[in-house]
């Protein structure tokens, strides 16, 4: 069975290392689950972020986002993926190891 690594991200700081992680676990065939909640999702709003989409599996708290005035799409995300803090705790059921931005 595939391992899965789930990242939590609520910091607005550390893209760089985020992108390194999925990327080396992806080369790896592991699932990568990534969930942005809090400061986390003005993550999304850096040209940068693009380099996760097609690398893991993302979803952002909806509601975070909003509260934050950000609107509009995301690259690899589609209306499915604006979620609630359920699919933190669901990440976290699925996941062999987490970690926390």
């Amino acid at each position: 069975m595939q391992e899965t690594l789930g990242i939590l991200v609520s910091s607005d700081r550390h893209l760089d290392f985020i992108i390194k992680l999925t990327e080396a676990a992806h080369a790896k065939s592991k699932k990568v689950m990534i969930f942005f909640t809090g400061n986390g999702v003005l993550l999304t709003q850096s040209p940068e972020f693009e380099q996760l989409a097609g690398k893991a599996k993302m979803s952002l708290c909806d509601v975070s986002f909003k509260a934050l005035g950000l609107k509009g799409d995301v690259p690899g995300f589609g209306p499915k993926d604006f979620a609630t803090q359920a699919s933190n705790a669901v990440m976290v059921e699925k996941s062999d190891g987490y970690v926390v931005f």
